[in-house]
């Protein structure tokens, strides 16, 4: 299958590859020229804008950070609406069920379909291929897409509302938020009461409190004091935003997720929203005045 691929970032650059791996002919482009040198010695094409990826495939996937940037390149000047030989447009990225309704009505205009496609399961999920991948579009679509969908991860299929795939994936995003900030306060606390931090790990990994914190990230980045998940802050502020704005419109109560986002909005302002979300463990730490810690 010829299939455009914009956005070769962290996430975007595992499964590009995953797909030439597989067989299929992959066009490339992102705003980084080494990164599209680092695919293109794999055996990828390059191409010098998204117009072009769309010139060249019937299928453009996008791994891109914000919505605007995917209103952007989807239907901006030189963007992917300006293809002459796209069909389907699929949005690996994560902008909320407003913003792909809004681009998958552009797009049908030109008579594009968006098919919103985002995925869970961080860098690592993207370069094993076991990533969640979160889909919503018409079922013809996503049926001539599925070989290549299942290349990168396990499909679930969401239904054909334009923008369900997104709305499960800010449901998903804000539970790994809150596991993580509950967790970094957590184990701020119990260090403070002088507990062994992998002591405690262990014990509640063994019991109800488990998380994906616990199991993993903490042991991985926050006690070793690596903080390299591999997403950022302030990634996860946008999708946490995303979420707050999505059930404002359905008028949904969500007083926990609110903090979430008030020690996520702390962590950007003081550790800065590059930081990696790990680093949410910092401001409470700061503030407690002990730090979690293990070699």
């Amino acid at each position: 299958m010829d299939i455009g691929f914009i956005g070769l970032g962290n996430m975007g650059a595992h499964m590009a590859r995953r797909l030439l791996e597989a067989g299929h002919r992959v066009v490339v482009y992102d705003t980084r020229q080494e990164a599209i040198g680092d695919l293109a010695a794999r055996g990828a094409i390059a191409a010098r804008s998204p117009a072009e990826v769309a010139d060249a495939a019937e299928t453009v996937m996008a791994s891109l950070p914000t919505p605007d940037v995917v209103l952007k390149v989807a239907t901006g000047p030189d963007g992917v609406i300006e293809g002459k030989r796209v069909r389907r447009f699929v949005d690996l990225s994560t902008t909320g069920a407003m913003m792909a309704q809004r681009i998958f009505k552009l797009l049908s205009a030109r008579g594009v379909v968006q098919i919103d496609s985002p995925v869970s399961g961080g860098v690592r999920g993207a370069e094993k291929g076991t990533l969640a991948v979160m889909v919503s579009g018409p079922l013809a679509e996503i049926a001539a897409i599925e070989p290549a969908l299942a290349v990168i991860g396990k499909i679930f299929i969401l239904g054909e509302r334009p923008g369900a795939g997104q709305t499960m994936k800010l449901v998903n995003n804000v539970l790994s938020a809150t596991a993580m900030t509950a967790t970094a306060e957590a184990m701020v606390t119990g260090m403070k009461a002088g507990l062994d931090p992998r002591l405690m790990l262990d014990v509640i990994n063994a019991g109800t409190g488990r998380n994906t914190a616990t199991e993993d990230k903490f042991a991985k980045a926050v006690l070793p004091g690596t903080f390299d998940l591999g997403f950022t802050a302030g990634l996860m502020m946008k999708d946490v935003n995303l979420f707050l704005a999505e059930r404002e419109a359905l008028g949904v109560p969500t007083d926990v997720i609110d903090a979430v986002a008030r020690l996520l909005k702390l962590t950007c302002d003081e550790v800065g929203p590059d930081a990696d979300i790990s680093a949410v463990v910092q401001p409470v730490e700061k503030r407690a005045g002990v730090k979690v810690r293990a070699p």
